[in-house]
């Protein structure tokens, strides 16, 4: 039996990676409210709100750990994504866009990777990604859990004001008007 238990968490993790991704084609988290016929999902997720943000530290790209304090005092838009996440990858652009506009008022980007580095570098190389980048797959998938993403749902946005508290959650694609919204009000 525990000859089994390696291959069961494996099968396990490329399932809820499989899950993920559906649920990131359906607009990150819509399809899992639609399923269970209610929105525990949403709700664990807005329940974040005005709660201080948890702390983590991942590696980046280069594979230096770094700590979410590092950005104390600045407006923080932790984004969890994923390379293969179709809405995520169309977001993407319009937060580089963004990382450029208003950087320099003390906004900052923060991507969470669920992926791999090297799909990540080629990711950020194309894309041409202007602001930090951390990785951690299982261990993403854990700091997006202490942020409200009970399902796993990918793109996962969370905003953070200078206090560090959380402001705003979204799961599924973002708008340029819906951050602007939120920012306005934290810059």
């Amino acid at each position: 039996m525990a000859s089994n238990t390696p291959q069961k968490k494996k099968l396990l993790k490329y399932t809820a990676y499989l899950l993920t991704f559906v649920v990131g084609l359906w607009g990150g988290g819509l399809l899992i409210d639609q399923i269970t016929g209610n929105a525990q999902g949403r709700e664990a997720a807005q329940a974040m709100i005005e709660r201080p943000a948890p702390e983590f530290s991942l590696p980046d790209i280069d594979g230096t750990l770094r700590n979410s304090h590092e950005w104390d005092g600045k407006v923080v838009i932790l984004n969890f994504w994923a390379t293969w996440c179709p809405p995520c990858r169309r977001e993407t652009p319009m937060f580089v866009e963004m990382q450029e506009e208003y950087g320099a008022t003390g906004l900052q980007f923060i991507g969470i990777a669920i992926d791999t580095a090297e799909k990540v570098q080629d990711f950020m190389d194309t894309y041409g990604i202007n602001y930090p980048m951390l990785i951690g797959e299982d261990d993403a998938i854990a700091v997006a859990k202490d942020y409200g993403n009970r399902y796993g749902a990918l793109p996962y946005t969370v905003i953070i004001d200078r206090n560090g508290n959380i402001q705003f959650v979204h799961r599924g694609e973002m708008t340029r008007e819906m951050i602007e919204n939120t920012i306005s009000q934290l810059l």
